[in-house]
């Protein structure tokens, strides 16, 4: 299992935390700052499941006129993880 760090932009959260398995699932995604409601959310939802496809799934979400949001930047973090 390999550990990744992202360090977000335009956005509340300071920091992305996850893990991306031999089979390409997500595991103990977290952020660190942000909604502390909806981002722990987001992690439990996405735990153990395909890291291209939750990806796809969360890719351009954006949050209010930011052009971006937490789940996009874990897209665009995912995306480098993976290339």
């Amino acid at each position: 299992m390999k550990n990744f760090s992202y360090t977000p932009e335009r956005v509340c959260s300071k920091q992305i935390n996850f893990s991306v398995d031999d089979e390409g699932k997500l595991h103990d995604v977290n952020f660190l700052g942000g909604c502390p409601g909806n981002l722990p959310a987001i992690g439990r939802l996405v735990e153990g499941k395909d890291a291209k496809e939750i990806a796809d799934i969360l890719r351009g979400n954006p949050c209010g006129a930011r052009g971006t949001s937490c789940a996009d930047q874990l897209a665009i973090a995912i995306d480098k993880a993976i290339a």
